[in-house]
C-alpha cells in the first residue's frame, strides 16, 4: 500500500506580503521558494513539517474559500489513482507528469480540492530539495 501524507495547503493571497508577514511573524513560517509558476508569484513556506504555499492571486470568496486544495504527497501515484478510480472517484482529467514531479487534482467530498502528488527525488531540481521530504 502507498505511504501518503499532508504536504501542504494551497492558499489565495490578495495581499502575498502581508500573508507572509503573518505567517513569518506570528507561527515562524520559514520562506522556502519564492518564484513565479503558472503565470503568477508563488511562494512556499515551511511551518514545522508541514507546508503552506501561497499563490498570489485574490480568493474568489473570503473565508474559507480562500483555501484552493491542500496536498497529499504520495510514493505511488498511480495506484492511489486506480484505487479511487475503482472506488468510484470520477477525474476530469489524468495524471499530469512534470518530469520530477507527477500530480492530479482529486474531488473530495463537500467540494474539497486534494492535489495528489509524487516526486522523483532523483531529478529534483536544487531549488527544490528543502520542499520535499
Amino acid at each position: 500500500m502507498a505511504v501518503n501524507h499532508v504536504h501542504h495547503v494551497h492558499i489565495f493571497a490578495s495581499d502575498l506580503d502581508e500573508s507572509i508577514r503573518f505567517y513569518h511573524e506570528f507561527l515562524g513560517g520559514e520562506i522556502i521558494l519564492d518564484m513565479e509558476l503558472a503565470g503568477a508569484r508563488n511562494v512556499f513556506m515551511k511551518l514545522g513539517k508541514g507546508r503552506i504555499h501561497f499563490y498570489d492571486q485574490p480568493p474568489k470568496y473570503s473565508g474559507r474559500g480562500s483555501i484552493h486544495h491542500f496536498g497529499i504527497q504520495t510514493d505511488d501515484i498511480e495506484s492511489v489513482v486506480d484505487m479511487m478510480k475503482k472506488g468510484g472517484i470520477v477525474f476530469t482529467r489524468e495524471i499530469r507528469d512534470q518530469g520530477f514531479w507527477k500530480y492530479i487534482m482529486v474531488p473530495a467530498p463537500d467540494d474539497i480540492l486534494i492535489e495528489l502528488f509524487q516526486v522523483d527525488k532523483q531529478q529534483l531540481p536544487p531549488q527544490f530539495q528543502d520542499y520535499f521530504e
